[in-house]
């Protein structure tokens, strides 16, 4: 990232801490944002999505729900993403705002890499390649892909509201569009 968005995300996380949770840490989000992310796309992978109602946005739900019916198996195999398998994990925008009714609310959206083993295309057709990752000898090769994903957290700070974050966006390119 930027060093100027690097300081904007700082300083957005400094605005959270000191108006609406003094106990906001980046790094504890991050652990939780990892853990969210993991249980997600498994369900997602196994179409499993009356098991993300307090996770997901309805909006975000539904969706899901028409991409997924037409998603080939090996593109939902690769929705899956272990915990132990996510490489790298980033925090994109961050934003504070309040809707019309003055309630507050924060959304950090973070990226990850991934990788999995899902039987993919070399080349996803209109779209860049897909990174390739061979582990062990020419005998027992094993392909991993290096994939991304895009999920938004979002969590009302008005006085009241529940403590939960939600997820409010999820994007897998080049797998989920």
């Amino acid at each position: 990232t930027s060093p100027f968005a690097w300081l904007r995300t700082r300083f957005y996380y400094l605005l959270i801490r000191l108006y609406f949770d003094q106990e906001f840490s980046i790094e504890e989000f991050t652990r939780g944002a990892k853990q969210a992310f993991s249980v997600v796309s498994k369900l997602l992978s196994q179409r499993k999505l009356d098991l993300l109602d307090e996770l997901v946005s309805a909006e975000v739900l539904q969706v899901l729900k028409e991409k997924l019916s037409l998603l080939p198996e090996s593109h939902r195999d690769a929705l899956a993403a272990d915990i132990d398998a996510i490489m790298y994990t980033t925090e994109g925008d961050v934003r504070i705002y309040y809707d019309d009714d003055g309630r507050k609310f924060v959304s950090i959206l973070m990226r990850f890499w991934y990788l999995n083993g899902a039987n993919l295309p070399d080349e996803v057709p209109g779209e860049t390649k897909v990174f390739q990752i061979v582990f062990g000898d020419e005998s027992t090769k094993e392909k991993r892909h290096l994939l991304t994903a895009n999920y938004e957290f979002q969590r009302e700070f008005t006085e009241g509201a529940k403590p939960d974050w939600t997820i409010t966006r999820i994007e897998h390119p080049r797998l989920l569009e």
